[in-house]
């Protein structure tokens, strides 16, 4: 488990406020058990950088003047967060409380001819929704980026079979130029796997394995709180090798009864046998690399995404069962369906720029990232079909 180190008394301050909501010095005073004079010198640095605001005060009962309320800002500036896929791109924009209050789709990347075209049509994508909420790009604090394949830490792509046209390429730098601003990468999946730990159904659980399964499987690693990258950056990217009878190169999923996997389980529906035995085959070697990561990693949970999880009578269900068979062992690992969809990797975006980039966002050092709160969900949850 991650053991944070002390906050400043000026984070502190503001994380109350972000968080809890208005307060006045006294109430601040007394809820973080410190002293007056320095909540007061703290709510100074915090005025400073506009990072508070006067809050409306109602008006009491007592004689006098109401003492002064303080709220934080979330308006004042703004956090972007983006996944790139060859299918979509989503971009996300959230305040400086973590509300998000914008999420657009777009078309994918792949119809663009090179690297330079897919990337310019990624930034027009962000200039496009920023212009939508009426918010200029000065006011971008930082920007999350979630691509297919191998990040290092500066925001260059050392390897994307799914989009070859980036690898080598610094795609950090390339964003940082356009927007002015912090700009933090990583690999979509493992965002992913951050989104559901920071605000899905792995909150509170600090080791996680979580599997992306849908036209590819991937995987990505919460251990200690924290997202593993290891040190070549390519923790986790054991989907094509762990699974076996996928593409090696790609980890892409081959059906034999069907060409997609939308068929599969649709003519495994209607009764088609050899479908339902290449779909019952298909989730004994699923069962079979998930115990093989467990037993690598012995997670406290595993969380299934990608497009084929909300398929519970017919994937997630007969996982379920088929787990404990190969692993043997004299207690169950929790295997829980994701919560946030195919939103999950921008949403890990947001999340990534924010934990990266703190005291661009905030102009505090040790400011923690905000509990990210999405848009309502949209009712009716997609099939696997409408999912492919």
């Amino acid at each position: 488990m991650v053991v944070p180190s002390p906050l400043s008394i000026v984070a502190r301050s503001a994380l109350h406020l972000r968080d809890a909501g208005p307060a006045t010095v006294n109430e601040l005073s007394r809820s973080l058990e410190i002293s007056r004079t320095s909540v007061e010198n703290a709510v100074t640095v915090l005025s400073d950088s506009a990072l508070i605001i006067d809050a409306p005060v109602q008006s009491g009962s007592g004689a006098g003047r109401p003492a002064r309320q303080y709220s934080f800002h979330a308006a004042a500036g703004t956090v972007v967060g983006v996944d790139i896929g060859v299918a979509s791109v989503r971009v996300i924009l959230a305040d400086l409380a973590g509300r998000v209050i914008v999420q657009r789709s777009f078309p994918g990347v792949e119809a663009h001819a090179d690297g330079a075209a897919k990337l310019s049509a990624v930034i027009d994508d962000v200039r496009q929704t920023l212009a939508g909420a009426s918010l200029p790009s000065s006011k971008v604090r930082a920007i999350g980026v979630s691509l297919p394949g191998i990040v290092d830490d500066s925001g260059r792509v050392t390897l994307s079979v799914v989009i070859p046209e980036w690898s080598g390429i610094d795609i950090g730098s390339q964003l940082r130029q356009a927007f002015g601003c912090p700009v933090a990468v990583d690999n979509g999946v493992r965002l992913a796997a951050v989104a559901e730990h920071h605000l899905g159904v792995a909150q509170l659980v600090d080791d996680v394995i979580y599997l992306s399964v849908g036209n590819r499987i991937a995987m990505g690693l919460i251990l200690g709180g924290r997202p593993r990258r290891g040190i070549h950056n390519a923790a986790g990217d054991i989907g094509r090798l762990a699974f076996r009878g996928l593409n090696t190169e790609t980890g892409q999923i081959s059906w034999r009864t069907a060409g997609t996997a939308a068929e599969v389980f649709a003519a495994a529906r209607a009764g088609d046998s050899d479908a339902q035995d290449e779909l019952d085959a298909f989730i004994d070697e699923l069962a079979h690399g998930i115990a093989t990561l467990t037993m690598t990693v012995d997670p406290a949970m595993i969380v299934i995404g990608g497009g084929l999880s909300a398929a519970h009578e017919q994937l997630l269900d007969p996982l379920r069962a088929a787990l404990p068979r190969h692993l043997g062992l004299p207690f169950q690992v929790p295997l829980a369906e994701a919560r946030l969809g195919a939103e999950a990797a921008a949403h890990g975006a947001v999340v990534h720029a924010f934990q990266r980039h703190a005291a661009d966002v905030y102009g505090i050092e040790d400011m923690p990232a905000p509990p990210i709160t999405p848009l309502p969900h949209e009712p009716a949850s997609p099939t696997p079909e409408e999912k492919q």
